[in-house]
Parts: structure tokens; sequence; C-alpha cells
């Protein structure tokens, strides 16, 4: 009796220490998996949505800029037209290439070729440098309107690559929360599961 007392003891430790085993094995591979998928979808989805609006507003402030300075070149084109002794053949000459770059402008995908960046920066360099030397020869502009353009124009400019750092910032948190993310926006489905990363202005970035 005392035999078979002990040896239903011995049993039952024997299945606890299982159960134990069980349990912490359980344990572990929950953890591992907590630290493989910290998110859920839901949660990966909206954050991901916020990194996605940061990048746009970046963009859109960029653009809106760079519209701003195609407008002002116009209204100093303008100004200068009506101003006596003016070149009209050179003006109209810069009024079409200011009218051609907006068509020109590199977007979101296609600036991943670095030669279109270049092209859309040279054209509109050329174009400004040629009509400061006619708005305001010697730095002196005819009219106090044609001033106030130039001036702001050359604010403007320099205002280009502060927009590119910017934009280059968001578009990097971006690419880097979709590599780490992916699987998890590949499961939502739709949009979510065809994201690519953007391209960035800086050469050579990743």
């Amino acid at each position: 009796m005392r035999t078979f007392f002990l040896s239903r003891v011995q049993s039952a430790a024997v299945f606890l220490l299982i159960l134990t085993g069980c349990a912490a094995s359980c344990k572990r591979d929950g953890s591992k998996a907590t630290v493989l998928n910290p998110a859920s979808a839901a949660a990966v989805k909206t954050q991901f949505d916020v990194l996605r609006d940061s990048v746009d507003i970046k963009w859109r402030n960029m653009i809106e800029s760079d519209d701003q300075k195609l407008a002002v070149t116009r209204l100093l084109l303008r100004e200068l037209k009506a101003q006596p002794g003016m070149d009209a053949a050179k003006l109209q000459g810069l009024e079409r290439a200011n009218a051609r770059l907006k068509a020109r402008r590199y977007d979101q995908q296609t600036m991943a070729s670095s030669a279109l960046i270049d092209q859309y920066d040279t054209a509109q360099d050329s174009l400004l440098n040629a009509l400061y030397p006619v708005a305001a020869p010697n730095g002196g502009a005819s009219t106090e309107n044609a001033r106030n353009f130039v001036e702001g124009l050359q604010q403007l400019d320099a205002g280009v690559v502060g927009f590119r750092v910017l934009y280059d910032r968001a578009a990097k948190q971006y690419n880097e929360y979709l590599q780490l993310h992916q699987p998890e926006l590949q499961s939502l489905g739709g949009k979510y599961a065809a994201v690519k990363p953007l391209p960035l202005f800086t050469i050579g970035a990743k």
C-alpha cells in the first residue's frame, strides 16, 4: 500500500514538472513572438499613415514654394515688359522658358532619376541667371516692384536646399518604417500591400 502511494506521488510530481516545463516553454515562445512582432497590424497602419502624411506635407510645402518662385518670375517679367527700352524678344524667350519649367519638374517617383532633378535645377538656374542682370543691372532694379520681385526670388531660391533636407528626413523615416514593418503592411492588403520606398534627394542615400 505504501509503495502504491509513493508511486502515485512520484507520478503526480513528474506530471507537475512536465506542466511547469510546458508553461515555461510557452511563455518563452510567446515572448519571442512579441519581440518579433511588437505591434499589431492596426497600430502599424496608424503609425505608417502618420509618417506618410508627414512626407506628403513636406513635399507639398516644397512644391508650393517652387510654384511661388515660378509665379514671382512671371510677375517680374511682366513688370519688365512694361518698362521702356527693354529687349522684348529676350523677355519673351524668358517667359517661354519659365512656362515650360512646371511641365519639366520631377515628382515623388520620377525623382529617382537624379538626372531629372539636375535638368530641372539647371533649367531654372539658367533662367534666373539670365533674368537677374536684366531686372537689376549692376544690382539696381529699375522699379520698386522689380526690386521686390528680385529679392523675393532670391529668398525662395535660397530656401530650396532646406525644403529638400526636410523632405529627405521625413522620407527616410517612412522608408525605414516600411522596411521594418512590411509584413504587417502587406497583411492589410489594398494600397498597403503595394507600398514602396521613396527616392531621396540625398545622393547615395538608402
